[in-house]
């Protein structure tokens, strides 16, 4: 059985020590002789630091690691002419605080690449002049240059809840990238990543001949993992996996699925996340292993700036095809935002309309707990849902609403300015979410919409909510929304189903709390 690459993103390692590689040489391959710059965007944590390590080796020329993969015969060839490669890891540092740190940091990696190459020249101070420099001498003395930027975007990202800062690092970056198309004539390949794609930093105002694939459908699974790649190259592991979590194999990849697919990036071929993936199989457990690996603080943040009441509200969001496009930091969208950092999903594709979603259980659970840490400051949000799903199991809906009234005491004050009916009921959803609770929300009938109903699988619990402006009014609302449960019948879709339970909750906004 193969070991898992888990945090080991060097296609050398992982080749020479034998760990698990899904082969994604096809595509690189139709990348390297289909054109000559090249731009990726996809979220963090999904391969695409691996995809440039790939490149480097491949353009290497080292044969060896590549024996048995689709690009094989081609790598032995290249291993008679290789060419001199720079890879730049933007990411290699933990964050960015200043222009000077990142052209320190640059400098000395250029120093290295000198030392490698037995190379000497006079060095400036300024990186981009060395960057430039090194690209000419490493042509004259070996032949047309590759250039690999990974993560070319970090520096802008560390520093999008200060625009100030961000606006000095897009400066920097579009004197340095500029590099890139001053010196094409002596490039063979190049390929920047990174999770957004920002106009103004001088690779895409200024190169214009890079090739954004982002959302080609030749390169839609470049990285990731197809269908077919998990079941042909984790087979082994499926079976123990089988074993450990005591299912048969279409049940195992049917929950695999739903927790771990539905990744899209051209609307039509969906991937599953390779870190979750991998870390789901070491594990043996179904966990948010992506969200848990370092959710960005600044996400949060960012959100909270622009007024996002909850998660639902990007349910089926429709957008135009090139809603990714021209954004700059501190214009960029919310649902081009959370698409670029792996929120959001294509979940299907309409002529020019995109239609966005979660991807899956994974995202969705997650996307929930980032709500309910940093907007209702709900920490341990896991024992207010495992307690309401027993009470819940139990038919008892008084304790139900008092777990649901201990969460919302935790809430500060001031976070209750302007809030109406649907923020309390997208908590309390919010709270089934992370139960693992079957619901839905807004369900309409022939005769109205009802607010939540719950399923389970002999009963369906159908909750109405109310907002009483204060005590006063709890009365009135807990009629009202009686009444509208009788008259608009909103339990005559479960009538088969062997018990139906109703239930008004009030939300007496004055003392913050759910009143039955």
């Amino acid at each position: 059985m193969q070991k898992l690459p888990i945090g080991i993103q060097t296609f050398e390692d992982i080749r020479k020590e034998n760990y698990l590689y899904v082969d994604k040489t096809k595509q690189i391959l139709q990348m390297i002789e289909n054109g000559k710059c090249y731009f990726l965007s996809r979220p963090r944590r999904f391969g695409k630091s691996l995809t440039i390590s790939t490149l480097e080796a491949m353009f290497k020329g080292k044969a060896e690691l590549c024996k048995g993969l689709y690009a094989e015969e081609w790598v032995k060839e290249q291993a008679k002419h290789p060419n001199p490669v720079i890879k730049l890891d933007m990411s290699a540092l933990k964050s960015y605080n200043s222009s000077e740190q990142l052209n320190y940091y640059l400098v000395n990696q250029f120093k290295q690449y000198l030392t490698i190459s037995k190379l000497t020249m006079d060095l400036d101070e300024n990186a981009d002049i060395i960057f430039s420099n090194l690209i000419i001498k490493l042509y004259q003395e070996f032949g047309p240059v590759v250039v690999l930027i990974d993560e070319y975007d970090k520096p802008m990202t560390d520093n999008l809840n200060n625009l100030e800062k961000a606006e000095e690092m897009r400066k920097y970056l579009s004197s340095f990238y500029i590099v890139v198309k001053n010196c094409s004539d002596y490039l063979r390949f190049v390929m920047l990543t990174g999770v957004s794609k920002f106009s103004k930093t001088g690779v895409f105002s200024c190169l214009n001949n890079l090739e954004d694939i982002s959302m080609d459908k030749n390169y839609s699974d470049i990285v990731g993992y197809t269908q077919k790649e998990l079941e042909d190259n984790f087979g082994d592991w499926i079976k123990k996996t089988e074993q450990e979590l005591s299912m048969n194999r279409e049940e195992l990849l049917a929950t695999i699925e739903d927790y771990y697919d539905g990744f899209s990036f051209d609307g039509r071929v969906r991937v599953y996340n390779p870190f979750s993936v991998l870390n789901f199989f070491k594990q043996g457990n179904f966990d948010n292993y992506w969200y848990d690996s370092a959710t960005p603080s600044f996400l949060a943040k960012y959100l909270k700036e622009h007024k996002i009441k909850a998660p639902k509200e990007y349910v089926q969001k429709k957008v135009y095809s090139g809603f990714t496009n021209y954004h700059e930091i501190e214009s960029t969208s919310v649902e081009s935002f959370l698409y670029q950092a792996g929120y959001l999903t294509i979940l299907e594709r309409k002529g020019n309309i995109l239609i966005l979603d979660y991807p899956n259980e994974e995202v969705k659970s997650s996307m929930d707990r980032l709500f309910l840490e940093n907007f209702y400051n709900i920490q341990d949000d896991a024992e207010f849902s495992s307690d309401i799903w027993e009470s819940l199991e139990v038919e008892d809906i008084v304790q139900v609403v008092s777990i649901f009234n201990e969460a919302l005491k935790g809430i500060p004050y001031d976070d209750y300015k302007d809030r109406d009916e649907s923020w309390y009921r997208s908590l309390f959803l919010m709270l089934l979410s992370g139960a693992k609770i079957t619901y839905f929300s807004e369900v309409h009938t022939f005769k109205g919409r009802s607010d939540v109903v719950i399923v389970f699988k002999n009963k369906v619990v159908v909750v109405e909510f109310k907002l009483a402006k204060n005590s006063s009014e709890v009365d009135k609302k807990r009629q009202e929304g009686e009444e509208q449960i009788k008259s608009r019948d909103y339990a005559s879709a479960y009538k088969a189903t062997k018990k139906i339970i109703t239930s008004v909750f009030v939300a007496d906004d004055e003392k913050r709390q759910i009143v039955l």
